[in-house]
């Protein structure tokens, strides 16, 4: 049975998302950043919140790597998720 792919944050913009994304790889594990495109089309977070996923079976350690990155962004973001 193959892994979904999970929401573990939201990003105003896609370059924080990358940057997350990036951390989250030079951890081992594999992420994808959703909505870029829409986020650089539209300012408003509401309409274009960049996501960043991860295989359902990663997301608890996904979650600890963000939260201790030291990224307040990322670290806020993570609380509204739970």
């Amino acid at each position: 049975m193959a892994d979904k792919l999970v929401t573990i944050a939201q990003f105003a913009d896609s370059i924080e998302a990358d940057l997350a994304r990036q951390l989250l790889a030079d951890f081992g594990i594999n992420a994808v950043v959703a909505g870029q495109n829409a986020a650089n089309i539209y300012t408003i977070p509401a309409i274009a919140a960049t996501e960043l996923q991860v295989l359902e079976s990663q997301v608890q350690q996904a979650r600890e790597i963000l939260k201790s990155s030291k990224e307040p962004e990322a670290e806020e973001e993570l609380e509204q998720e739970e």
